[in-house]
């Protein structure tokens, strides 16, 4: 299945034509303020991305664009297993499409994959993103200090984990 539908969005896998748009969120300083990289200087850089999203391995990869009204708002889902990412074009925060899309793609994991848990790697001060994923169950299992260095800023993380629902 390549395509999930819920009450508002549609989430379904990357194509070419997103380039556009990924590049409008990815090149957006707000939107990537708390990102594993800088946000992305040139239409190159998001095409590159977007072609890797493109071309992952189905067997530790399941990631979605997400769409609302036909347009492409941001990602969600595992790029690389069991880690989960997420990122919304800044217009579009607040308004609960990241938990919409979130709480359709999590079972699906669970489904396809023989993973434990879904982790995920936040920066201690994006508020939001704990929130939300501690409103969908995950918890936090370690913190550690200087883990990545973004541009010329080191930062810190706080893991979380999400088990595999107990079968009953």
């Amino acid at each position: 299945m390549d395509k999930i539908i819920t009450e508002r969005l549609t989430l379904r896998r990357a194509r070419p034509e997103d380039l556009e748009a990924i590049h409008a969120i990815f090149s957006d300083p707000a939107a990537m303020r708390y990102w594993s990289t800088p946000a992305h200087a040139d239409l190159a850089e998001s095409r590159a991305w977007l072609e890797r999203m493109i071309a992952a391995s189905p067997d530790d990869s399941d990631d979605f664009v997400i769409e609302l009204q036909g347009r492409v708002i941001g990602k969600a889902g595992c790029w690389r297993l069991p880690e989960i990412g997420y990122i919304l074009h800044p217009d579009f925060w607040g308004q609960g499409f990241a938990f919409e899309a979130l709480s359709a793609i999590i079972p699906r994991l669970f489904e396809r994959f023989p993973i434990p848990a879904i982790e995920a790697d936040v920066d201690p001060r994006n508020d939001a993103s704990l929130s939300l994923l501690e409103r969908l169950g995950f918890t936090v299992v370690r913190r550690a200090e200087r883990t990545a260095k973004i541009g010329d800023e080191w930062v810190d993380s706080v893991y979380l984990a999400l088990p595999r629902p107990v079968a009953g």
